[in-house]
């Protein structure tokens, strides 16, 4: 077997990316090439397995356009699973990785060999499972759902205010990311992670809503908002005292219904798989599941 080298791109090799290496797992989203000319994925975050020429393996790390770190890994294949998990010990593990899988991939055989290939790749290269998530995208034909009446949404300037809401909603939070960040660094620092990764997004801080009972308790938070490339519901979170009454679905349509004014064309959404009243939620305000995440980090 020859040599095998492993390095960072070359400005001009965008080439190595323009062809699925495995077909087996459907491509989402934006090519290589388009990505990289928007400054999201650049070369020195972007690296390559070779033998004689050849590339057996690929991995690129994704950022915003303004961002100094690359952030999450989101594209990462090969033919060679020895050169895979090579390439991911030199490269390093950068942020998390974001494995995108096609809705019931457990259900086709090529699909789920070639989904365990890459987890048990990016598992021998320095990551660990962290958890499934389901992926939504609703269009105006899966229709308006009918805003239930029950709370009243009020726009909230001072960050501050919000970040008093963000340290409320981690007690017994069921999403596996805060969870973690609370577990190793606490309370305080998982409030401020979810602030400024809402801030971070392109989305109109404008748009955020808190919602309040008519009697003006503070039940939960709505952020409908954009990331870098699509409309999105960035945030839904029921405060403690009032999880249990299906407000997480009040919520949603609200950030629907904001997002359906701007005339979006589309909203991107996500949970986690055992966030089971956010994926009822999600259901009901018919919005259907088109992806499947497997978030490590």
């Amino acid at each position: 077997m020859t040599d095998l080298v492993i390095r960072p791109l070359i400005a001009g090799e965008e080439h190595f990316f323009d062809k699925l290496i495995d077909p087996a797992l459907p491509f989402f989203g934006s090519s290589y090439r388009e990505l990289a000319a928007r400054g999201e994925y650049r070369p020195e975050w972007t690296w390559i397995a070779l033998r004689d020429d050849v590339v057996v393996a690929r991995a690129a790390w994704w950022a915003g356009q303004h961002d100094t770190e690359p952030m999450i890994l989101d594209w990462f294949d090969f033919t060679d699973s020895d050169a895979a998990v090579e390439l991911l010990r030199i490269a390093g593990t950068k942020g998390e990785y974001a494995l995108k899988l096609p809705a019931g991939w457990r259900d086709d055989p090529a699909v789920f060999a070639a989904a365990s290939a890459r987890i048990d790749a990016a598992v021998a290269g320095g990551y660990t499972p962290l958890v499934e998530r389901y992926r939504y995208r609703w269009t105006p034909d899966c229709g308006l759902p009918e805003r239930p009446g029950r709370l009243e949404f009020r726009p909230e300037p001072d960050n501050d205010v919000i970040l008093d809401v963000f340290r409320r909603l981690t007690e017994g939070s069921l999403d596996a990311h805060a969870r973690r960040l609370v577990a190793e660094s606490g309370v305080e620092a998982a409030a401020q992670d979810d602030l400024d990764f809402l801030l971070w997004m392109p989305g109109p801080r404008e748009w955020w809503r808190l919602a309040y009972t008519p009697d003006g308790e503070l039940v939960g938070l709505a952020v409908p908002g954009r990331n870098h490339n699509d409309p999105v519901t960035g945030y839904i979170g029921v405060l403690p005292e009032h999880r249990g009454h299906g407000y997480a679905y009040d919520l949603l349509v609200e950030a629907t219904h904001l997002l359906a004014a701007e005339g979006v064309d589309r909203i991107v959404a996500s949970t986690d798989v055992p966030n089971l009243p956010m994926a009822k939620a999600f259901a009901k305000a018919g919005y259907p599941i088109t992806e499947h995440r497997y978030d490590f980090v």
